[in-house]
């Protein structure tokens, strides 16, 4: 017994075929004509039984189409499944994930022998290859300026901590000096790629906070030259400025919550009556910065701080002015004056006031430093900036020759040359052995590496970083 789909069965013709099939030619007459209506294809049985319908000479017969027996035919669009990707983030939940700061592990050992800094602690030799750990007021302070950056591997370990380096050292006693002095530090870090330049910038950062200096400090100089806030020119200003009112508010914020201690000691030489509040003379700065709260007061709000830090009085605290990524400021911006013109960066009013610090056209009462640290990883071209720096790390130096500018090239920019004439320059390298020896063993004691710590692992790993570049993958 054969299935019923067998090939056989699936190509034999089906009894309607059969019937409509044409008929012998034996049967036609010589006079009837043989029509087009007559030479049907075989195998079209719809036309043979019309056209034998229409021909008087062929006998009728009842003949039924072709009938598919089953389901019918129908042409539907695809069904597309719908997967549930579960509930969609919220606005800037994203962005809030991926810049979030973790400062702790609760999973990670807590190292015996770890203290705290104090405040001579960075700017002591002693302190040369060795850990230390952040204070906590000092964690929230540099977290309410924004030092602490997502890809620093914070999370990794008990508590924050930093590596006192040579450069350290180096750093913070030139900044003792200038503070007491009453003078300015100007410089600019620099160095390769994940070297660790903005680690250092917070490690200064760290100095003036436990020593009771202001910091002021921008985080990301692109945030005020990519275009990506709001600004508005100022009026009376030759050539015409512009303000950011709503990076302004957040920068007030900032120096609120991370200098609110020293704030309120300081107090204003002068009646603020141009203020949403008016303040009487001897009213205590933080009463100013309390005041931020509407964008549109922002900038008159931080120029009013601004002019109290700089005013000459019996008590001014030290200034910290500190940026990272230098080369974002130092080009024409992405803003557009009303004409359509390209904006230049020394144009806005915020990133003016950094480049006069800078450059050493603004004084500090009570002395201080301004520092300003580039970045390899995000960094747009500035040849003015380059060859400044290149030139001022030259005469640093005994016995090197200063490079020239190329008298072939054309986009060399006088106003960054200009601020850029006179600041030092610190190049921050990878670490020697002894302070790589100090990391491998505070990771090893936070069981983050998992072997013995000798001379022969240290040569290893220092070797296999590029130099002692701590974060140089392998």
């Amino acid at each position: 017994m054969s299935a019923p789909n067998c090939l056989r069965c699936l190509v034999r013709p089906s009894a309607a075929f059969r019937l409509s099939a044409p008929p012998s030619t034996s049967t036609l007459t010589p006079a009837t004509p043989l029509t087009a209506a007559t030479q049907i294809a075989a195998f079209s049985t719809t036309r043979a039984t019309a056209a034998r319908a229409q021909s008087p000479q062929t006998p009728q017969a009842t003949v039924k189409g072709h009938v598919r027996k089953g389901k019918r035919l129908t042409l539907k669009g695809k069904k597309t499944k719908t997967i549930d990707h579960g509930k969609s983030p919220l606005p800037g939940e994203r962005k809030a994930y991926r810049k979030r700061i973790i400062l702790s592990n609760d999973n990670a050992i807590p190292v015996p022998w770890l203290t705290d800094l104090t405040a001579p602690g960075l700017a002591d030799p002693a302190n040369v290859g060795k850990v230390l750990a952040l204070p906590p007021m000092t964690q929230d302070q540099l977290r309410a300026s924004e030092a602490f950056k997502p890809t620093q591997c914070w999370g990794m370990f008990r508590q924050p901590a930093v590596l006192v380096r040579k450069e350290t050292v180096d750093l913070t006693n030139r900044m003792q000096e200038a503070a007491a002095a009453r003078k300015v530090l100007r410089m600019v870090l620099t160095g390769n790629k994940i070297t660790g330049k903005s680690l250092m910038l917070l490690q200064a950062m760290t100095h003036a906070f436990l020593n009771e200096w202001v910091v002021i400090h921008l985080p990301e100089a692109q945030d005020l030259t990519t275009a990506v806030t709001e600004y508005a020119p100022l009026s009376d200003t030759n050539p015409v400025q512009y303000s950011q009112p709503v990076y302004a508010l957040k920068l007030l914020h900032a120096i609120r919550q991370a200098n609110a201690d020293v704030l309120a000691k300081t107090l204003t030489v002068s009646e603020h009556s141009e203020l949403p509040q008016s303040l009487p003379a001897g009213s205590p700065l933080l009463a100013i910065a309390n005041q931020a709260k509407e964008v549109d007061s922002a900038w008159l709000i931080f120029q009013a701080l601004w002019n109290e830090l700089m005013a000459p009085a019996p008590y001014r605290p030290p200034i910290l002015l500190s940026l990272d990524g230098l080369a974002h400021i130092m080009r024409v911006s992405d803003y557009r004056s009303p004409s359509f013109d390209p904006i230049h960066s020394f144009d806005l009013a915020l990133v003016r006031l950094f480049t006069d610090a800078l450059g050493g056209a603004i004084k500090f009462p009570a002395g201080g430093a301004v520092l300003g640290a580039t970045s390899r990883n995000n960094n747009p071209r500035s040849a003015s900036m380059e060859l400044a720096l290149a030139q001022r790390e030259a005469e640093q130096q005994q016995g090197v020759e200063v490079p020239q500018k190329d008298p072939f090239f054309r986009g060399y920019d006088e106003r960054i040359e200009a601020v850029l004439k006179s600041v030092q320059v610190l190049r921050v390298g990878g670490v020697d052995r002894r302070e790589a020896r100090a990391l491998l063993e505070y990771w090893a004691a936070s069981g983050m590496l998992r072997t013995v710590v000798d001379e022969k692992v240290v040569a290893e790993k220092w070797t296999l970083a590029g130099g002692g570049v701590p974060y140089q993958r392998h």
